[in-house]
């Protein structure tokens, strides 16, 4: 006998949904789903504090959602170094957050200036700068702009000024600057760009302002820089030899966190813990869609798998309180492939 029920997929859109049984499969407008999955979407919906213009836009977010929800369960069911959760970004689908979160790929090889000489010295098997003092900036969320390449240029600009100064301040630099104003050395705002060419255009625009002085929009404008309030400087920029990660770890250790890339595939707006690794990513200069910061490195006690810690911009409720780990030395998704940091 089928039974049927009312729920409310929404807050305020209550939907009929017959069944054989309540666990069992549910219709959604013509559509399957599980009991299960729906009440998880109205409890994801109050916790991100969501809603949608019309049932028709629900009822997709909702089949995003389930999407997401069941490769995340699938995910960890199985043996993986890494774990998925549900987040903000659970209503999407791969296709719209590429769109609205990663920059477009661009050949990312490093501009010609100086190249990074190994220190001579042996690293520490384990460096995160999170722990040497305030030298690293919270968490940033860059929003719906494909900007990453600014919070990894403003990250690492932060860290370097904050360690090499003597007095060791931690200033916040300004991600719209770069926007806005670094399209001349092929930055191109919210459609992506890349640290390395950001801390060339600083050096020779000969400053970067603080976020306060230039705050975020999150959407390109009108150059507002004014060189006298300019507090961030670049005498010149270290780039990392392709695929060196002895060059990153050896810059990480003694120097300060670097800028990296990477290619972002689906899935990984998922993460939650754990060492990321994935064999179906690229790592050509042509592929990499995300731009970071490496803060330090460390090797997993349990499986001794070597990591990079990675300071991201999706907010600090993303992952690990906005960190996440990538697999080290096997050039995971390219992270490798165009790794710069300047000289403040």
């Amino acid at each position: 006998m089928k039974i049927c029920i009312t729920i409310v997929v929404a807050l305020t859109v209550a939907s009929t949904f017959c069944n054989a049984a309540a666990s069992g499969p549910v219709v959604v407008m013509s559509k399957n789903v599980l009991m299960e999955e729906v009440t998880a979407f109205k409890s994801w919906m109050v916790q991100h504090k969501k809603s949608y213009a019309n049932i028709e836009e629900e009822e997709q977010r909702l089949m995003n959602f389930v999407q997401n929800y069941q490769a995340a369960k699938e995910h960890n069911g199985q043996s993986h170094s890494w774990k998925k959760e549900l987040n903000a970004f659970s209503d999407m689908s791969f296709k719209e957050f590429s769109r609205l979160y990663l920059m477009q790929s661009q050949n990312c090889s490093a501009t010609d200036r100086n190249g990074h000489q190994l220190s001579g010295e042996a690293p520490p098997e384990h460096k995160d700068w999170r722990e040497e003092g305030k030298f690293v900036t919270p968490v940033k969320n860059q929003g719906e702009c494909g900007s990453c390449w600014t919070f990894s240029t403003t990250g690492c600009m932060e860290s370097a000024t904050a360690i090499h100064s003597s007095d060791h301040k931690l200033y916040t630099f300004s991600e719209q600057q770069l926007i806005d104003c670094a399209q001349a050395f092929d930055d191109h705002g919210c459609n992506g760009g890349l640290p390395s060419h950001a801390f060339e255009y600083i050096h020779y625009n000969k400053g970067l302002m603080t976020e306060k002085d230039y705050p975020y929009k999150a959407v390109g404008g009108d150059c507002k820089f004014k060189p006298a309030d300019a507090t961030g400087f670049v005498k010149s920029v270290v780039n990392i030899t392709m695929g060196s990660e002895t060059e990153i770890k050896d810059a990480v250790a003694f120097q300060n966190p670097v800028s990296v890339a990477f290619e972002v595939i689906a899935g990984f707006k998922d993460y939650k813990t754990g060492v990321y690794s994935s064999k179906l990513c690229g790592t050509s200069p042509d592929q990499v869609n995300h731009a970071v910061l490496a803060v330090g490195y460390g090797v997993d006690a349990n499986t001794g798998m070597k990591y990079w810690i990675i300071k991201n911009s999706w907010g600090p409720d993303w992952g690990m309180n906005g960190y996440f780990l990538m697999e080290r030395d096997v050039n995971m998704c390219g992270v490798s492939t165009c790794a710069s940091y300047p000289v403040v």
